[in-house]
Parts: structure tokens; sequence; C-alpha cells
């Protein structure tokens, strides 16, 4: 008997990044409209539209360069990518990801300018959403270094921003990337949203930046957090996660992101590499593969079963980066049969989740 899309007990979404061979120059990268015909073959219900894979079809559709603040141009676009979605049956669930935005400095010029250039990239990015038909704009606990690092600062500006969308009937999707300068942590994140004190903004939760900020850790041999026993790493994680499940109201998680992560074959250097990206940043862009894939090591199992103890009943969202256990690259082959092996993998997962 044909699987219908509503047989899981969560709803299913994918990031069309996770459609992406890695690294990504060792072949050409796939088209959106390629990948949007397997993700929906593959009977998933949303994307979460990835803006890069949003501007590559952006410049295709025009045939020409398009610059990412050419907002005209990409409002057409955009008009183009919801006709797609529309003929597959597939919901645009959300924007990603929108990074550096909160928390500038106003010291010096070139900060004044960086924090101008966030908020005119956020009244375009809306714009972009209005003409894709999606709600849901998902931004990234900033890791820039050049920030005020300061809660009521940092919460200022993500009420401005919640403000924003709010006269467009959108919400904002606060994710902790755990390599952050503010909030890399579940906690930290849930703490600026409850200080923003505004109803459309909650978590974009995630296996990968839970695990691997409280539990993993790319530069030490095992890689865990080292400098305490494995009994007392374990111990110490659990009560995160309890803590997770009794204090997050479950209609403030608005999304969970689902990936694993590969133990990098030697430990990553602790230092920022040359574009500043610091040793987690790096891991999560290249390590990430789809639960269940071999090699994964993180304990995502126990932060989805987290999740679902808050009452969470929404979107299980698949967001992967795979270049292979040793980080080389990896071919993705057929692009159908991948996105049926991620959906397999995912229908596995939830089973697992729902486990007692």
């Amino acid at each position: 008997m044909t699987e219908s899309r509503q047989n899981v007990a969560f709803p299913l979404s994918i990031a069309t990044s996770s459609l992406n061979p890695f690294p990504a120059k060792s072949e050409p990268p796939y088209d959106l409209v390629s990948k949007l015909r397997a993700i929906s073959q593959a009977k998933f219900q949303a994307i979460e539209l990835a803006f890069p894979d949003f501007l590559s079809f952006a410049q295709q559709h025009f045939g020409r360069k398009v610059d990412d603040h050419d907002w005209d141009n990409l409002c057409i676009a955009a008009k183009e990518v919801r006709g797609h979605c529309k003929e597959l049956r597939l919901h645009i669930m959300m924007l990603q990801p929108f990074s550096n935005f909160e928390g500038w400095k106003t010291d010096t010029e070139e900060w004044v300018k960086k924090r101008e250039d966030a908020f005119e990239r956020a009244e375009g990015w809306i714009r972009i959403m209005e003409e894709l038909g999606t709600d849901m704009l998902q931004v990234g606990s900033t890791d820039s270094p050049n920030i005020k690092n300061d809660k009521n600062y940092l919460a200022l500006d993500l009420a401005q921003l919640a403000d924003m969308l709010a006269e467009h009937n959108m919400r904002l999707a606060y994710e902790n990337w755990c390599w952050a300068t503010a909030a890399p942590t579940w906690r930290e994140v849930y703490d600026l949203v409850v200080a923003t004190d505004r109803p459309n903004i909650g978590l974009c939760l995630d296996t990968f930046q839970t695990a691997a900020g409280e539990w993993g850790d790319p530069t030490t041999e095992s890689g865990r957090l080292e400098g305490i026993s494995q009994s007392e790493l374990e111990g110490k994680f659990q009560k995160s996660l309890e803590s997770l499940s009794s204090t997050i109201p479950p209609d403030r998680i608005y999304l969970l992101q689902v990936s694993d992560a590969y133990k990098p074959p030697k430990p990553l250097y602790p230092e920022p590499d040359d574009s500043g990206m610091r040793p987690r940043g790096r891991w999560s862009g290249a390590f990430r593969p789809m639960p269940g894939k071999p090699g994964g090591y993180l304990p995502i199992v126990e932060v989805a079963k987290a999740v679902k103890g808050t009452g969470f009943k929404g979107w299980f969202s698949i967001e992967v980066f795979d270049s292979g256990p040793t980080g080389e690259g990896r071919h993705l082959g057929d692009m159908g049969a991948e996105a049926e092996e991620i959906m397999r993998l995912s229908r596995k997962f939830v089973e697992q989740v729902q486990q007692s």
C-alpha cells in the first residue's frame, strides 16, 4: 500500500540545502526545482527554503548574477518558487538562515553599517517571504564577535525584528547555534525569547545544536566534552534535557531540526579558521548526517525525546550537511533516491523518538 504524507506522528519537512553534494565545488550544484521534485516524490510535506538555493534559482531564472540585496528581482523569483511548490503540494514552512542580526555595537562606523544592513536585510527578506507565502523566518543566534553581549540589548533587537514580522502576520523562529557568541544553548535562546515579550517569537530547536554544544566537542580525541568524567557529562546532559522538557511550553517551539554528527577523523583545530569560523561551526557545516547513518554518534534521540516531552507535536525538519565521515566529500548520486532514503531514515527516527 502506498504510504501517505500523514502516516507519521510528526509532520516532516526538509531543508533544501540537505540535498547538496559535499564539498559543494566537487560537482555542479543541484538546481532548486529538481530538489523540490525529489522532496515531493519522497512525500515530505514541507520545506525549509535555504536562501543560497533560492538565490541560485533567481540567477538561473534571470540568466545572470542577482545580488542578494536585489529585492525587486528576488521577489519576482520568489513568486516562481511559490508556484513550483504549489504544483508539487509542498508547503514553504520557513525561509532560512537569517544570520548575524542581533547585538551589533554602535561604537564604530563599520559596526553601525553592519547594524543598518541587518535591518535592511530583514525588510528585504520579509518582502521575499510575502511572495513565497511563508510566515516564518529562522534566525540563528549571532556568531559575530563584534556584538554587545548583553541580554537586554539583544532582546530589544529581536523584539524589533518580531514587531517587523508581526506587521505581516509572520513569526520569528530563533535557533541556538552551538558556536554562537551570545546564545549557544537552548536555555540562552529561550531566555532571550522570553525577554522579548512578543507573541510571535519562538524556538527552532535542533538535535545537533543541543547535543553538539552540551555533549560533543570536535576538538577532542573522544569527540565529547572533556575535563569531566563521561558519567558526569551524561548526568549533566540529562539534567539539561529534563529542564528543557519542564521549562519550555510546547507552543514556544516552532520546529525541531534533525541531524546527527560524525566525529571528525582527527580533532579540529580549536581556534577560528581564516574566515573567523569557530570549530563547532566548521563541524556543523560539513559533518552532519541523517540519524541512522553509520558513524553518527551524538545523543540526538534523547534530545528529540526531551522536545517531545514538552508536549510538542509540530514539525520535525531534516537539516543535514553530510560530507561523509572523513569530511573529504560525498557524491550525492541520484537525488530522488537520496530523498527517499532521507525519508526512510526520518520515519525510523520518529519511531525511535515515540518509544518510551
